[in-house]
């Protein structure tokens, strides 16, 4: 692989994309990342973007759009998830939902399941008025 790898899209904010968006993710795949990372990463690129649509744009209409982009490089992948939809402490939900997780609910895992698999998380507000969700796995 060479030293770095850059990809992104763009996509409306709609969960029948889901499958668009983990084929594009699926074409990025290098031989020198481990399968279980790469299965988490898609994983967690699922949670984010189901995220996006479910609770940033809730309400809003699906040709808002929902912006990916992935890094890979010698040592860790990146994965940024932009979403137009209005600020969102991650941090302090982090704290106050880390031990309630119900294994049992339909939903509301999401935040945790990206928390478990990322060695390095933030969600933050940018300056154009949009929110990038930063996940980095190490491998």
């Amino acid at each position: 692989m060479k030293d770095f790898h850059q990809s992104s899209k763009q996509v409306k904010s709609d969960l029948k994309v889901l499958e668009e968006v983990l084929s594009w993710f699926e074409q990025l795949n290098q031989p020198s990342i481990p399968k279980k990372v790469w299965l988490q990463c898609q994983l967690a690129l699922a949670e984010g973007f189901t995220n996006a649509v479910r609770h940033a744009h809730k309400g809003l209409p699906t040709d808002v759009s929902i912006d990916l982009e992935v890094t890979l490089l010698p040592q860790h992948l990146e994965m940024r998830i932009w979403d137009q939809g209005p600020p969102f402490d991650l941090e302090q939900w982090l704290q106050t939902h880390e031990h309630r997780m119900d294994a049992g609910a339909g939903g509301g895992r999401g935040l945790a399941i990206l928390n478990q698999i990322a060695d390095q998380l933030s969600y933050t507000r940018t300056n154009d008025n949009r929110n990038c969700l930063l996940l980095v796995k190490n491998y």
